[in-house]
Parts: C-alpha cells; sequence; structure tokens
C-alpha cells in the first residue's frame, strides 16, 4: 500500500485529534486577517477565508504566498505549511515585520519556526508523501474548530467517506469537473489538484454557478461533475443532460474530499503510476535565491 493510502486512512484519527486543541495563537474574532499557502494550502485557506467572512467572524483575504500584498494592512498573517520550507511563505513572512504572525506547519525543525512569531504544531498530521491529504485536511478542520463551525460528527463522516463507493463511472472518465460554493469552492479547487498530481487527469474546479457559463461545454459521456455541498437548484438536470456522470453527497464537503483522494490514488495504480512520486513534484518548492 502506498503513504498516500495510509496517510488518507488516519484522517478520521487526525482530525479527532486537531478538534481536541485549542491553539491560542490562531485569529480572534473581529481581528482582519490574511491567511497565505501555496498548493494545497492555499486552497485550504480560501475555504476557511470564506468561513471566517461569511460568518461575520472577521475580514478575512487568502493569498497565494507569491502574491501577497505586503503593503495592505492586516491584525494578522496566518500562513499554511506543511514543510515549513517554502520559499514563498518565509518570503511574505519576512516582509511584514510588524504585524503578528502565525504559522500552522508539520515540521517544527524547520525555518518557518522562526519566521513566524507563533507557531501552531500538526506535526502528528505530517505526511511521507509528496501529495498532500491528511494535513490539509486537518488543518482545515483545527480551524473549523477553532470558529465552532464544524459538525460534531466531522470525524464519522471520514471514515463512512473511506467506505462509501466511488463516483459512478469514474475509474473511466476522461475529465473531472469539481464544484462548490462559499468555502467549498476551495475543497472543489483541492479535489481538483489531487487527481492532476497523483493521476495526471484532466480536471477543472469553479464555483457551482460559474460551471453554466462556459465550462459545461467540456463536459460529456466521459465525464464526472462532482458537486461538494448543496447543487443549485435545476444545475444537476443540466449537467445529466450533458451525459456526464454527477457525483452529490450528503457528507460534509470536507469529508467528501476524502472520496475524491481515494479516486486519485486509484486512478494512479490504475495507469501504472505512483501516487506517492508524482510527476515533477517534490514536496517542498525551494527556490533559488537571485
Amino acid at each position: 500500500m502506498s503513504h498516500v493510502s495510509d496517510e488518507i486512512a488516519s484522517q478520521p484519527e487526525t482530525w479527532r485529534r486537531a478538534l481536541g486543541l485549542s491553539p491560542k495563537a490562531l485569529p480572534e474574532r473581529g481581528e482582519r486577517v490574511a491567511v497565505i499557502g501555496c498548493g494545497t494550502s492555499l486552497y485550504i485557506a480560501q475555504a476557511y477565508a470564506s468561513l471566517r467572512e461569511s460568518h461575520g467572524l472577521g475580514e478575512t483575504d487568502a493569498f497565494a504566498a507569491s502574491d501577497f500584498p505586503a503593503a495592505r494592512r492586516y491584525d494578522r498573517v496566518l500562513a499554511i505549511s506543511r514543510s515549513g520550507t517554502t520559499t514563498e511563505v518565509l518570503t511574505a513572512l519576512a516582509q511584514v515585520p510588524g504585524t503578528p504572525t502565525t504559522a500552522i506547519t508539520g515540521d517544527l525543525a524547520t525555518p518557518i519556526t522562526t519566521a513566524a512569531r507563533s507557531i501552531v504544531d500538526l506535526s502528528f498530521a505530517d505526511e511521507k508523501s509528496v501529495v498532500q491529504t491528511r494535513f490539509a485536511t486537518t488543518c482545515l478542520a483545527l480551524l473549523r474548530g477553532h470558529l465552532g463551525l464544524v459538525p460534531a460528527d466531522l470525524p464519522e463522516q471520514a471514515m463512512q467517506a473511506l467506505r462509501l463507493p466511488l463516483p459512478e463511472r469514474a475509474i473511466e472518465a476522461e475529465q473531472f469537473t469539481f464544484l462548490g460554493n462559499g468555502w467549498s469552492t476551495g475543497i472543489a479547487h483541492e479535489a481538483a489538484l489531487k487527481l492532476r498530481e497523483a493521476s495526471g487527469s484532466w480536471t477543472e474546479s469553479y464555483p457551482a454557478m460559474e460551471y453554466r457559463h462556459g465550462p459545461i461545454s467540456v463536459s460529456g459521456p466521459g465525464s464526472v461533475v462532482w458537486f461538494f455541498g448543496e447543487p443549485p437548484a435545476s444545475l444537476v438536470d443540466q449537467v445529466r443532460e450533458t451525459g456526464a456522470a454527477v457525483s452529490v453527497s450528503p457528507l460534509d464537503p470536507l469529508a467528501d474530499l476524502v472520496r475524491a483522494q481515494r479516486l486519485a490514488v486509484e486512478l494512479a495504480e490504475s495507469r501504472g503510476l505512483d501516487p506517492d512520486q508524482p510527476r515533477n513534484l517534490t514536496r517542498s518548492i525551494i527556490l533559488a535565491r537571485p
């Protein structure tokens, strides 16, 4: 079994552990917050920012670390970095010396522990695989718990997601579109990234109503369209008219992401690929200094 398969299966337990934590350095109610990350961490940042702001808990922006507007004033900058070594994240933190900064990381023996003023330790969710799964989802479970916006049975829903069947025709599909609403749009982006990374699949992701404004044109009998959360009225019927298979789950979107992770691994293995060693990727992006 691959490392990533083991890490996917461990998520119910890492989520339980994260939901039992009470870190003091996370953003407080009313703070104006910027959340930064790269790749998977960016999509987790987007989901958290949407949840926090939509529930009136404080203005919250999410940025790719490389595009962080350092001149803009924030009460706190929250960085998400599994490796603790990503160049763009470290650079962004160095640009705000007077602003309180917090980093969530999976490795305390890295530069991020001195780059940020406060550290949230998620080393119990760190991973061997290049492809991120449990660190990212455990981070979002922690952040949702801190906001008080997490279902009490979320770890149990993750257990269900490990057992439930994958969407109809998913293994044979040629194209995948992932759709979300509000905070689950970040989940949709992350699901699309997982399939691209692990299996080289053609994937796209959008806010659900944006799908009708052009992207629906690529859907057909060889496609799967996967909704995270409740689909907009009538959109499922329109998708089915294209001939695409549709996935709609009653699970919390974060739990349903576990099924997409499973699909990424199964697609990779069905194509003779190693999901632990995706093409052209490394665990951390460390850029040469000019």
